[in-house]
């Protein structure tokens, strides 16, 4: 029987967990389930640091970028003594299972607490750049895009009156699906991603007759094996008479209102993560492939979720 569900937000904030605390207490309410959130992560779960969550509060700013939980990156947690303050905030507060919401190294920190103790354990993915396995799309996905999406078009409008050759970093440490989705939708001349290892040469020939009277914008995910800096400094000395410039979105592609789909995909989450509990599941990651919603074994998502074959035929149709 689960009476009492922890809820925690960890890592890197998304948009839409805010709307996936509320699509838990929501769902856990018609199971006469207590709901109890655990502030930054597993920083609070190591600090008891513990706040009752109220529906009608959640419903209020599920529309809000974020987390309400707040998060944070704790090493405190890797430490034994860390994880065993953990364990006593579980046992004195008689949590039964835990919802994660997160990416891959909150669910590691999930795998350590069910070996330590007997609790369940479900995850939500929550990570803006898309590179867990197990799911197409993970929180804060989306939103990220659109962000990014608006940002360079927004520059195309004053690379355009100066005939620049902009180049836009976005996130993506490990995965190009940032880079690659925003790219193809604003229509940039050049995207480079970390799976691909000859998108710098096509660049470079590309832009090495480059005396257009429009601009030229070229998206670079943060993981790019070459970085930012370098792809100016090679576009320069191929071409030295064009004017180049450098924009970094940075953490402004974490932030803002989630979008319908993530929003959606919140909710479906959200609810999914109680369900499976009350079924007795555990050591599960919940997501959504090719539109249905599913559950996948925690050992199974750390292997990269690599850019579809379709979105690379893409990117070499529209780039190259």
């Amino acid at each position: 029987m689960i009476n009492h569900i922890g809820i925690l937000t960890s890592g890197g904030d998304a948009p839409g967990m805010n709307t996936a605390l509320y699509a838990v207490v929501k769902t856990a309410q018609q199971f006469n389930i207590k709901v109890t959130g655990i502030r930054k992560g597993f920083e609070g779960l190591i600090n008891n640091d513990l706040i009752s969550l109220d529906l009608e509060t959640l419903q209020s700013t599920m529309h809000l970028g974020g987390t309400i939980l707040k998060t944070a990156r704790c090493e405190a947690f890797k430490t034994e003594q860390g994880r065993q303050s953990a364990i006593n905030t579980i046992n004195n507060n008689e949590i039964d299972a835990l919802i994660i919401i997160g990416g891959d190294g909150s669910f590691k920190g999930a795998m350590w607490l069910m070996q330590l103790c007997d609790i369940q354990c479900i995850g939500i993915p929550g990570t803006i750049d898309n590179d867990l396995a197990g799911t197409d799309f993970t929180l804060g996905f989306d939103t990220a895009v659109n962000t990014s999406m608006q940002c360079i078009d927004k520059i195309r409008d004053t690379a355009e009156s100066h005939n620049r050759v902009f180049v836009i970093e976005v996130m993506g440490r490990d995965s190009g699906y940032i880079a690659a989705y925003s790219g193809l939708t604003s229509g940039a001349d050049s995207i480079l991603i970390p799976e691909s290892k000859n998108d710098i040469l096509r660049l470079l020939a590309k832009i090495k007759s480059y005396h257009s009277e429009h601009a030229f914008i070229v998206v670079v995910a943060e993981g790019d094996e070459t970085g930012t800096e370098i792809v100016c400094n090679k576009i320069k000395a191929v071409n030295p008479l064009i004017d180049v410039r450098l924009t970094k979105l940075g953490h402004l592609q974490r932030g803002g209102n989630p979008t319908a789909n993530d929003r959606m995909l919140a909710i479906g989450l959200g609810s999914l993560s109680v369900h499976a509990l009350v079924e007795n599941k555990t050591g599960v990651m919940a997501g959504i492939i090719n539109n249905k919603y599913c559950l996948t074994k925690f050992e199974s998502i750390f292997k990269k979720h690599e850019i579809t074959e379709e979105v690379k035929e893409l990117l070499s149709m529209f780039s190259s």
